[in-house]
């Protein structure tokens, strides 16, 4: 089993990103038969939708959880829905500024993710890391990828679970902010990243498991 796990390089005025830092600190093989393919993605408007594009073509990953950082939000946020909308409020990392656009001009007007979003939010909440779903990816970087992600994946005969989540600020950047800021430290986002990860896994055995045993009891000429 192949899960492609991805992160953003740091932008705005903190340098620091959350999501980079689980990504490079995430094993690359955590359990035995499942391979972590791990990316940090430009916060670049064109890079980094085709290369999200490019790592998924080239490993055909079985699942894709793709992290990225709200300093806003106060929990893990599981984020339900991509919108085809490109509306930033700040430049991206090469100052290019996208208002009121589309991601694709012919597809749908949003996708739901197909990670199992209930099971992920159980396992953090047990562990008592604060966690919520999320009806909104906002309109930046973390949305164009999420929703580039699961457009790729329509695209084909696919079965992978894929969608995204956000990470709240660090201490240390809600510290330097200022704005009244909720912090979450890195060690609990990196359990959290863990305890997602493991139910991904979970949760991917049971379908194939069930998919064999479908297939084993269909009637056969």
């Amino acid at each position: 089993m192949k899960i492609l796990v991805t992160g953003f390089e740091p932008f705005g005025e903190s340098p620091l990103n959350p999501s980079q830092m689980l990504v490079e600190s995430l094993s690359e093989n955590n359990q035995e038969g499942v391979t972590l393919i791990k990316e940090v993605l430009p916060v670049d408007q064109a890079k980094a939708p085709e290369r999200v594009v490019l790592l998924i073509n080239q490993h055909l990953p079985d699942a894709i959880l793709a992290f990225g950082l709200a300093m806003s939000r106060s929990k893990i946020s599981l984020e339900r829905v991509a919108l085809n909308l490109q509306d930033f409020r700040i430049p991206d990392n090469k100052g290019v500024t996208v208002m009121d656009q589309p991601i694709q001009s012919e597809g749908p007007a949003a996708y739901f993710s197909t990670l199992p979003l209930q099971e992920m939010l159980t396992a953090l909440q047990s562990k008592g890391i604060p966690a919520e779903l999320s009806l909104s990816a906002g309109t930046y970087l973390c949305n164009l990828v999420f929703y580039t992600i699961m457009h790729n994946l329509s695209e084909r005969p696919s079965n992978v679970l894929a969608g995204f989540v956000h990470l709240p600020a660090l201490p240390e950047q809600a510290a330097a902010s200022a704005k009244r800021l909720t912090s979450l430290g890195f060690d609990l986002q990196l359990s959290a990243a863990k305890i997602l990860i493991k139910t991904l896994i979970e949760v991917q055995q049971k379908n194939i498991e069930s998919s064999i045993t479908k297939e084993r009891h269909e009637p056969h000429c």
